[in-house]
């Protein structure tokens, strides 16, 4: 892990497409502005945690419940 100590109103590059700025300081707590390209998803780590969750939850179906999901989907087309 790389460690950077940033001032209000410093900023830090990754690569050429995203900039992380130091927006400002209260007490413990820092606020960062991101500016990335849209095609780069930008998420807090809880966040980011849940949607993998999500993700191996629908991802864990029972391969009896897939007959069911027939009245839901269209037909295949081949």
């Amino acid at each position: 892990m790389l460690v950077l100590a940033r001032k209000l109103h410093e900023s830090i590059r990754i690569g050429d497409e995203i900039e992380v700025s130091v927006v400002e300081i209260k007490g413990d707590q820092v606020k960062l502005g991101i500016k990335a390209p849209s095609r780069i998803t930008v998420h807090r780590q809880e966040v980011y945690d849940a949607i993998q969750r999500e993700n191996v939850s629908a991802a864990d179906t029972e391969p009896s419940r897939v007959p069911s999901l027939e009245g839901i989907m269209p037909p295949r087309q081949p």
